[in-house]
């Protein structure tokens, strides 16, 4: 296995990837180049909107199967860059470029990795799935394109982890706190003043602490992000809103803590959706062992993946560094391009789970 080809052809894709733009909603030229890649590769493509899959053309319907995913978008590039994000660079051992930390590097590492493992049998079936709207978790992104598989036993996610893989994931919801009052002038003693309403509940929101303590991912945590209230200095405020972030662990689904809060606050709550869940793969899981059994450490991750949308067991692992994610001048090292290939290569070939 000539590794050093791999690498140069992952990363000859990711630069014609990067001079593509492919934010969330608008990755279709992007889509269109993985699918030629894997057409040129041989292999027969499905598509839905921008959602791009494989499966290994020796399907054996007694294996399990294993999804290899990540995705082909990106979030749109902050003012700080002081280069241009869609045009790649390499400088010594580092590629420049909107996408090649999240999640380009994972993205064209994991199709060199399904080539790899397809060309002899395993004990598994295989599906490598290009995903659109993952920063936006989209509807027309990972979840459209679910119900079209067949059914997944296991799944390696590859954001960018340092190639550690983390087994837990915190889920998301979004909360609307609504205090109503009733307008007045300020200057007289009338109206209810909606701020003076909903200071309590923002007391309770930043005070709460809940019991169950991940080990992985630590507490569920409520954070107040946003507060929109009045109109001018002389009218009493007949309305007044919080935005809170609430970030779940695994000991709590989306749904109990909705309800929870809501029994707990005087004002009017409304979740954005539930369906951003958090997410684990238990320790004891083969694919966890063999992780460890290569040294590698388990950890918890605080950032919100396609992982959320999964009814199945799924790990994280990738190339590059979450830190580097939606920042100025972002790059992945091409040396974490070949490390992750010949990684992922040793965890899966001819693993069993």
């Amino acid at each position: 296995m000539n590794i050093g080809k791999y690498t140069e052809e992952a990363l000859e894709l990711l630069e014609k990837l990067i001079s593509t733009p492919s934010i969330s909603k608008n990755e279709n030229q992007a889509a269109d180049i993985i699918e030629e890649k894997l057409r040129e590769y041989g292999f027969i493509t499905h598509r839905k909107m921008n959602n791009v899959w494989v499966c290994n053309s020796e399907w054996n319907e007694r294996y399990p199967t294993l999804l290899l995913n990540a995705h082909i978008d990106t979030v749109k590039p902050v003012n700080s860059w002081t280069r241009q994000p869609f045009k790649p660079t390499r400088e010594g051992n580092r590629l420049y470029g909107l996408g090649a930390n999240d999640c380009g590097g994972g993205l064209v590492s994991l199709l060199q990795v399904f080539r790899i493992l397809t060309a002899k049998p395993q004990k598994y079936n295989l599906v490598y799935l290009a995903s659109a709207e993952e920063e936006i978790s989209g509807a027309k992104g990972i979840s459209s394109v679910l119900p079209l598989l067949p059914k997944i036993d296991l799944a390696i996610v590859g954001e960018p982890t340092g190639m550690q893989p983390a087994i837990a994931e915190k889920g998301l919801m979004v909360l609307d706190i609504i205090a109503h009052g009733k307008s007045g002038h300020a200057a007289r003693d009338e109206g209810v003043n909606a701020i003076y309403k909903i200071l309590d509940d923002l007391v309770w929101l930043r005070d709460y602490h809940f019991q169950k303590v991940s080990p992985f991912l630590g507490p569920t945590k409520m954070s107040v992000t946003v507060l929109h209230a009045g109109t001018q200095h002389n009218i009493i405020p007949d309305l007044c809103t919080a935005l809170v972030d609430v970030r779940t662990n695994e000991f709590y689904n989306n749904e109990e803590v909705y309800h929870f809060i809501a029994e707990h606050i005087k004002s009017e709550c409304k979740a954005h959706s539930f369906r951003l869940k958090s997410s684990r793969i238990a320790p004891e899981h083969p694919i966890v062992k063999r992780c460890i059994a290569l040294g590698m450490k388990p950890f918890g991750s605080p950032t919100l993946s396609d992982q959320a949308l999964m009814n199945f067991p799924s790990l994280k692992l990738g190339p590059g560094q979450s830190s580097r994610s939606h920042s100025a001048d972002e790059f992945i090292l091409t040396d974490e391009i070949s490390t992750a290939i010949s990684t992922y290569v040793k965890l899966l070939d001819q693993t069993e789970f």
